[in-house]
């Protein structure tokens, strides 16, 4: 699949893996665009990939406001007339709370960055994918919304959902809208798929995950330039399948 003049767009990719993924696609030749909802940081994520000789542009952009998006839709329009690659990275976590001890606040607080913003984005960005030969979307899910690893007892990764509610279950809702979206927009040729990273070292879990943002960025970009007989509707770590 030819990378020239192709345009990715990644939200929340001032750090962590979003910013790793726009470093890869970036050198792929892409140009990328830097979401993100803090103007400065954005800014020097996109200045500090520009030094590398990559094209590398900051976009306004909070996925929690509805303006903001359809401001950075308007943008990407004006500038590029459409749009390639779209990966949904932005998200948050919160807590730890047992489930029985989890406000509903705080699940409603995660669920509009990780499930509603990306709901809110794609719905902008779709009339701009829908112009490019070869449309890709990647959702950055985690193997934390696995309802098959959660309902296991004996899987490693259950014992995070005694104290991750409003994040495991966000990740569940973020699969099961990239499973429609998929079915929706595969008979144009879009292809829609949630990744899992791996346990990366990021400020969402404190730096204590066991693989680099540089590693984790390496399924994201792998989905994101698959070619036109690349998978739709997967979920997928940089080893293969998981199991929803």
């Amino acid at each position: 699949m030819t990378t020239s003049q192709q345009t990715a767009l990644i939200t929340g990719a001032n750090k962590g893996i979003g910013k790793e993924t726009a470093r890869r696609l970036a050198a792929l030749g892409i140009t990328v665009l830097i979401g993100a909802r803090d103007a400065a940081r954005g800014e020097a994520a996109a200045g500090e990939l520009r030094a590398g000789g990559a094209d590398v542009r900051f976009v306004p952009l909070d996925v929690t406001d509805e303006t903001s998006v359809q401001a950075a839709a308007e943008h990407i329009d004006a500038t590029f007339g459409r749009l390639d690659i779209l990966v949904n990275n932005a998200a948050i976590a919160a807590g730890p709370h047992k489930p029985s001890e989890t406000p509903a606040a705080a699940v409603r607080q995660v669920y509009e960055t990780n499930v509603f913003g990306v709901i809110a984005v794609t719905h902008a960005m779709l009339p701009l994918l829908r112009r490019s030969a070869a449309a890709r979307i990647v959702n950055m899910s985690s193997e934390l919304g696995s309802l098959t690893h959660l309902a296991d007892p004996g899987s490693p990764w259950s014992a995070y959902s005694s104290i991750l509610l409003p994040y495991c279950t966000s990740k569940s809702a973020l699969n099961a809208i990239t499973a429609l979206y998929a079915n929706e927009l595969r008979a144009e040729g879009i292809l829609v798929n949630a990744v899992s990273p791996g346990y990366c070292a990021t400020d969402l879990n404190r730096h204590t995950g066991m693989r680099t943002a540089e590693e984790g960025a390496a399924v994201a970009v792998d989905l994101a330039t698959a070619g036109e007989d690349g998978p739709t509707g997967a979920f997928l770590a940089e080893d293969g399948p998981i199991p929803w």
